[in-house]
């Protein structure tokens, strides 16, 4: 059951691959013949997306039965199922405007993510005692959901902001529209040195003095930028460390995720001037002419519609019920962990963006701006969070 659950898996991200590039092609049809062409590619890459997401779905099943609880109790799972949730928004955004660029955009994101989730332990393991409970399905799936159709209005706000922004000369807008690539180039970054380390088979064991001040050995699968606090490198003619995490930093695996932290920004940083120097100009430039003829308000809208059903829903699992949960598990409804100050954060930024949008009428370039920095608070809380900050949550 469990190969075959790697099995629709990897089918859904070669489908996933197939219908991004379907989409792209119907980008590249002339114009004189976009409503017959285009509407074919499109409603082919809509197919596709189903399809890939129903051969998802399969995974999510199978690996449930296999493992006998909900599959997104790790930052495998969870990340997994994040992506898949980020597909189901497409598709449900999609079926009502029928944008094909959306495709472009939305697909790829997905992939990383999905892509990401995989370079991250994949066995399964036993349910921890304090995950053993119903909540976990019900908080989980429903706070994973809301961050996938949230993902929407960050894809559509990209989409108008490279489709908007002067790219004749350089500016604070430019910048910030480039940091934003680089960060999703982070992402293929860390994706691509992982498995190159992956394939070469490496691992570096350190010595240390783990949280519950017992000796204990951490295995490194990708060279050592930060080591473990007073850790010991055990492994001859391997690279590093160059520094030590903080002392602060607890938890089991918590100089191990550092690293990755810190790979994931170089890695991109890499690719990011790779790119440059190829294309001899900034990216947002570069991806500007293939947005020339979308319609921008349709785009505007589409961003604001994703908000509109994604906060409700986001609202609901991740602090709805999570206080109930912590109420059942910790006796307190709240308790200032990491993961819920940011939960909380996400959710008053786009309570924030509703009140502008609805009453001070904020359209256009300005609420672009919001949900690319929302989903930038979304990958944060996923990434930064669980890697480098450590409290309750820690396990995933």
């Amino acid at each position: 059951m469990a190969e075959l659950s790697s099995s629709l898996l990897y089918a859904a991200f070669i489908i996933y691959f197939i219908a991004t590039a379907v989409f792209a092609v119907a980008l590249t049809v002339k114009k004189s013949d976009e409503a017959t062409t285009m509407n074919k590619w499109g409603r082919w890459g809509y197919i596709l997306s189903i399809i890939g997401f129903i051969s998802q779905l399969g995974y999510f099943i199978t690996r449930w039965i296999a493992s006998g609880h909900a599959p997104v109790s790790n930052l495998f799972e969870f990340t997994t199922f994040f992506g898949m949730m980020m597909v189901l928004g497409f598709i449900v955004i999609y079926a009502i405007y029928r944008l094909n660029v959306l495709g472009v955009f939305a697909m790829p994101v997905a992939l990383l993510v999905i892509a990401y989730a995989s370079m991250f332990p994949r066995e399964i393991e036993p349910l921890i005692p304090a995950l053993q409970s119903n909540w976990l399905k019900i908080h989980v799936t429903t706070a994973a959901l809301g961050e996938g159709i949230l993902a929407i209005s960050f894809v559509a706000g990209l989409i108008y902001l490279i489709a908007s922004i002067d790219q004749s000369k350089g500016s604070k807008k430019t910048g910030w529209l480039e940091f934003v690539l680089y960060t999703l180039l982070s992402t293929l970054g860390f994706i691509l040195v992982s498995l190159y380390f992956g394939l070469t088979d490496y691992q570096a064991t350190f010595n240390w003095i783990n949280e519950n001040e017992a000796e204990a050995e951490l295995v490194y699968q990708l060279p050592a930028i930060a080591g473990p606090h007073e850790g010991e490198l055990l492994t001859e003619d391997t690279f590093g460390p160059l520094f030590e995490a903080p002392s602060w930093m607890e938890g089991i695996d918590a100089p191990k995720k550092l690293n990755t932290f810190i790979w994931s920004l170089l890695s991109g940083g890499v690719l990011y001037g790779l790119l440059r120097l190829l294309l001899r100009k900034r990216l947002g430039a570069a991806l500007q002419p293939m947005l020339k003829n979308i319609n921008k308000e349709l785009v505007d809208e589409i961003s604001y519609r994703s908000v509109a059903i994604g906060f409700p829903v986001f609202t609901l699992g991740a602090l709805i019920f999570a206080m109930i949960w912590a109420q059942e598990a910790w006796t307190r409804f709240w308790g200032w962990d990491p993961k819920e100050v940011w939960a909380l954060i996400t959710f008053l930024f786009y309570a924030a963006y509703l009140h502008l949008r609805l009453t001070r009428d904020w359209h256009g370039e300005r609420s672009a701006w919001l949900c690319v920095l929302g989903f930038v608070i979304i990958m944060f809380n996923l990434i930064a969070v669980n890697l480098v900050i450590a409290g309750l949550h820690s396990y995933a």
